[in-house]
């Protein structure tokens, strides 16, 4: 069991499949050592996580809806290096679009729900640039979308 996948199970995580896209893009690119993930969509258990902030859900609902995305981040985070999350150098860049009312103003609170789960998970390695910015709509009228940008190294041999 890698180091993450061992983090994982102590931290009671398991992982979604990873999505498949919605249209016509893929769920990531790589380019070098990096690895850009097109913006997961807020899904759970139960389906999509649908709300607008400010209107009919709260700052902790949209912090687990964040949480969400974060966790379909790191299942194609995981397809992207092979199945291996060791090979995670650094979580660079989290880019978190809130569904939200105009005079709604805590979007960063919403997004800390997929910044401390990248920590949680990744420790250091997991503290990354961030925006969070709201949006009038999104994709399927969800809560909350996020995408990242994630260094990787090559495959590791010995553990």
């Amino acid at each position: 069991m890698s180091r993450i996948d061992a983090k994982l199970a102590e931290l009671g995580i398991t992982l979604p499949a990873a999505p498949a896209p919605a249209a016509n893009y893929v769920p990531f690119t790589r380019t070098g050592n990096m690895v850009w993930i097109s913006g997961q969509i807020s899904n759970g258990s139960d389906g999509l996580i649908k709300g607008k902030l400010g209107a009919d859900m709260d700052v902790d609902a949209g912090a687990a809806a964040a949480r969400a995305c974060a966790l379909s981040i790191i299942a194609q985070a995981k397809l992207a290096c092979g199945g291996d999350l060791d090979r995670v150098v650094q979580v660079i860049k989290l880019v978190g679009f809130v569904n939200s009312t105009a005079d709604f103003v805590d979007q960063p609170k919403v997004i800390n729900g997929a910044s401390d789960l990248m920590v949680a998970v990744f420790g250091d390695a997991g503290r990354h640039a961030r925006s969070a910015v709201s949006a009038v709509s999104l994709p399927l009228g969800v809560a909350v979308e996020i995408e990242a940008v994630i260094e990787v190294g090559p495959v590791l041999t010995d553990r």
